[in-house]
């Protein structure tokens, strides 16, 4: 694997200030992660001004194609871009990028009978070692969204720390299950085997032609891959404090989730955001409408206190 030369960039940064955001804080460049399958495009924002090592984080999206900065096709709510931008204005550098078939990573996309959750994991371990070769930077935390978390959390052994976003605690198959749950007992009849089934690694044929959406032959090696992560054990790999985000208005992951990952260790601390949804951002309504339009609001901003979390981690 061949990776771009970060010392190359930095300096490049601090000389010509060349695609700067619109900020006085940081200037960003793009940036470039080399895999067998095709390369991985993302972005490096560095706070302007900064003479000595400082930490970086790798911001990883959630699930679907999210990309980069927190959108895909449908919503856009700059989440993650907001997020590096406030770690940039307390002096923090980050790398965010586009999953493999996402955004300007499409062509490293593998076909869906192939892709593996695995192959996130190994990704990210690559970002991580891109970060570390140039030892530019003081250290590395690895920041995971959502099903970020569990894809951060596997690759963090090789960092210096861990923080789960709105992560779930839960297994994967657990999740599906209980959702599915509320569908009543012919739908648990159906599906509950066939979860069962890719839980224990074993492939299911002839599928309803009703739940081809879920459980297409296709997708099932990625189910299997993926249900075989159990987050609690993953966590538990990790040998250092972590930090365990969650807002108490998300409408997809609960304090339930949250709290299954801090017990995990004493040493791991769990931070509950007053008013937070799963985008990262302050909804003072209890209203799901309200709830939901901040999902596509890009100009709104991430709540203040998750940066505040974010940054006394860093620094401690």
């Amino acid at each position: 694997m061949r990776y771009i030369n970060l010392l190359l960039i930095l300096l490049f940064i601090s000389i010509v200030n060349i695609h700067a955001q619109d900020s006085a804080f940081a200037s960003s460049t793009s940036i470039e992660l080399k895999t067998s399958s095709g390369t991985i495009y993302g972005t490096l924002l560095v706070p302007t001004n900064i003479n000595t090592k400082i930490p970086v984080a790798l911001i990883i999206a959630g699930s679907g194609p999210t990309d980069r900065d927190g959108n895909n096709p449908v919503m856009k709510n700059n989440s993650l871009k907001l997020l590096a931008e406030s770690l940039a204005n307390m002096g923090i550098a980050s790398v965010r990028f586009d999953k493999r078939g996402i955004g300007a990573s499409k062509q490293a996309a593998k076909s869906e009978s192939a892709l593996k959750f695995d192959d996130y994991i190994q990704d990210a371990v690559g970002w991580i070692d891109l970060i570390k070769q140039e030892n530019l930077f003081s250290k590395i935390i690895v920041i995971g969204h959502s099903e970020g978390s569990l894809i951060g959390m596997n690759a963090a052994k090789a960092a210096n720390g861990f923080i789960s976003l709105s992560g779930a605690g839960n297994s994967a198959d657990f999740i599906l299950k209980n959702q599915l749950s509320a569908q009543g007992k012919q739908i648990q009849d159906i599906c509950f085997p066939i979860i069962d089934s890719l839980k224990a690694g074993k492939l299911v044929s002839n599928i309803n032609p009703i739940l081809n959406s879920l459980f297409r032959e296709s997708v099932q090696p990625y189910m299997i891959s993926w249900f075989k992560h159990n987050p609690q054990a993953d966590l538990a790999q990790l040998n250092y404090p972590c930090l365990i985000v969650q807002g108490d208005n998300d409408l997809q992951v609960s304090i339930k989730e949250a709290k299954l990952l801090a017990a995990v260790s004493d040493k791991h601390k769990l931070v509950i955001i007053e008013k937070m949804n799963h985008v990262l951002k302050t909804i003072d309504s209890s209203a799901r409408a309200v709830n939901l339009a901040a999902y596509a609001n890009p100009t709104m901003p991430i709540s203040t206190a998750l940066t505040e979390a974010i940054v006394n981690y860093i620094k401690e």
